[in-house]
């Protein structure tokens, strides 16, 4: 199973980067995106080791959400790519027998500050993670309910049995796969690395050299990642990716590692 795949410096073209508004680094406001991306990697849902048949019918309306166009559709619909998703007609199924924490409902945990996988409109959450667990959820009969938490809590919560599922545009690990099951992938994002605009570092081999300060969510593949490459030294770490980006802004830091959707996001917003 593919944890993450490092990206060399130049050797990945602009039209690989999908997603990014234009060749080169996006920037807005003082801040931008370095050109070169950090990792690329697979999100899933994290489900408890002891319930094999929820995750056999997670993986099952994976598949077929999958197969009919509705998930293509949710991901063009949040980050446009100019691509025709092919819809086809859904597929009524027999699921695997199996059990959650609450008869009829699927309890999600989330981290709903990681637009636009979730995030709040007004006060609902809504986002890529929260259609894609309502389709699912949907398919197996049940009424999604999402709890939102702290990111670094939610394998715990699977793991302890408080939540059915954690699904918070989070990575599949081998250190997670110690304390949980994840479904099948069913999204691919990219660690991108926020500087601002007039910042020294100008590529990623700059940043792993230099004896720069770089910003991580607690508990995220970032985290992990910058922890294990530029260790503890030069990691601080933040309840949620915006607490980062001010305190880049602030000049606290000097970088930020997180997903590229939500950089996009907060590199817009300034």
């Amino acid at each position: 199973m593919k944890t993450f795949t490092r990206i060399a410096a130049g050797l990945l073209s602009c039209a690989m980067l999908l997603g990014m508004t234009s060749c080169g680094s996006t920037q807005k406001k003082g801040l931008k995106i370095l050109e070169t991306p950090y990792a690329i990697e697979d999100y899933a849902m994290a489900i408890n080791k002891d319930n094999e048949g929820l995750k056999a019918a997670i993986d099952q309306a994976l598949a077929e959400l999958t197969d009919d166009g509705t998930i293509p559709g949710i991901i063009e619909k949040y980050i446009p790519s100019g691509a025709t998703v092919e819809k086809k007609d859904s597929v009524t199924s027999e699921y695997p027998e199996f059990t959650t924490i609450e008869e009829g409902k699927l309890i999600m945990a989330t981290n709903a500050f990681f637009p636009p996988y979730e995030y709040y409109e007004g006060e609902t959450i809504v986002g890529i993670d929260a259609e894609i667990a309502k389709a699912v959820a949907d398919k197996l009969g049940l009424e999604l309910v999402i709890e939102d938490v702290e990111f670094d809590s939610i394998i715990a919560g699977v793991q302890a049995g408080k939540y059915d599922i954690g699904c918070a545009g989070m990575t599949v690990t081998e250190d997670r796969l110690k304390s949980v099951n994840f479904s099948t992938p069913y999204a691919t994002g990219i660690q991108a690395v926020i500087v601002m605009e007039d910042s020294e570092i100008t590529d990623l081999d700059k940043l792993l050299s230099g004896n720069y300060t770089v910003g991580v969510q607690s508990g995220t593949t970032g985290d992990i990642y910058m922890t294990d490459e530029i260790g503890e030294d030069r990691i601080e770490r933040f309840a949620k990716g915006n607490d980062a980006v001010i305190a880049l802004k602030s000049g606290k830091i000097d970088a930020v590692v997180i997903d590229n959707e939500p950089a996009k996001a907060f590199v817009a917003a300034g």
